[in-house]
């Protein structure tokens, strides 16, 4: 085989995974995930994905900002847990966590404005992208849930925004139950900026995202240090160090066999996963 004949990516906007896509609308950029079949769990390869689609956005003078959306009834669930063998599986995953591979941090800085458009399901690091976007627009059927802590690991990067968004006591009230809140509360909470029409979402997120593109870009990108300095830095330390140890790997076996994990009391333990 020759150079030439070895295997490439293909052309165009390719963000190294078949699981997203980029498509551009004009000014707008939309990175849309897409992987039914697991109803949108996030690979490494898929979190790079979006850490790119920011860095692409920023570098390319065509584009005015990023919307991200999701496919059918899910926004994003967060990292899969359910792929391969055993939980070694989820601490490999949990290791790349550890280093430059999510976009979080992306996506709340990011020169352009980004939109994120929440479809359905939303939990995990999905509703981390959601929270460092610049706005939110949330179909009225999308749910929200924090459920790191019943899959055995501390997400500090979870309970250093919350806190600063929605106070300490709600911050324990999702993170140490792990409820589900509905659209509706979410914005309540004020979780999200826009509740619409599960028909309207796409219109209404495209033209919040036009609205933000209007204003003048280095004094947004003013507000948007100011802002990031009051949400101030995660336990990155203690988050990677929780990612390795032994109550994630019982966490995973937990979620993969469908029960409670072994910490929880016998009397407390429910049937299937927390």
């Amino acid at each position: 085989m020759t150079l030439n004949d070895s295997p490439r990516p293909p052309e165009g906007d390719w963000l190294g995974t078949p699981y997203l896509s980029f498509d551009r609308e004009g000014p707008i950029a939309v990175c849309t995930i897409d992987r039914p079949e697991a109803r949108n769990a996030m690979t490494p390869a898929m979190y790079f994905g979006i850490r790119y689609a920011v860095g692409r956005v920023n570098a390319d003078p065509e584009l005015a900002g990023l919307l991200i959306t999701g496919t059918g009834d899910v926004f994003a669930p967060g990292g899969d847990m359910t792929g391969g063998g055993g939980a070694d599986d989820w601490i490999t995953f949990g290791a790349a966590l550890g280093m430059d591979v999510t976009p979080f941090d992306a996506v709340r800085t990011s020169a352009k404005p980004i939109v994120s458009a929440v479809n359905g399901l939303c939990q995990g690091g999905g509703m981390q992208i959601t929270l460092c976007s610049d706005l939110s627009v949330v179909s009225e059927r999308a749910t929200f849930r924090v459920p790191e802590l019943f899959r055995g690991y501390a997400d500090t990067y979870y309970s250093q925004m919350l806190a600063r968004l929605i106070g300490p006591v709600r911050t324990r009230d999702l993170m140490f139950t792990g409820r589900v809140l509905t659209a509706a509360e979410a914005l309540d909470w004020g979780l999200v900026n826009r509740v619409v029409p599960h028909d309207d979402l796409l219109a209404v997120a495209r033209e919040l995202l036009a609205q933000a593109a209007r204003t003048a870009p280095r004094a947004r990108g003013v507000i948007k240090s100011s802002i990031d300095n009051y949400l101030g830095l995660y336990d990155r330390i203690g988050m990677t160090s929780s990612l390795m140890d032994a109550e994630a790997r019982e966490g995973v076996r937990a979620f993969k066999e469908r029960r409670s994990p072994d910490w929880v009391h016998p009397q407390l333990r429910t049937e299937g996963r927390l």
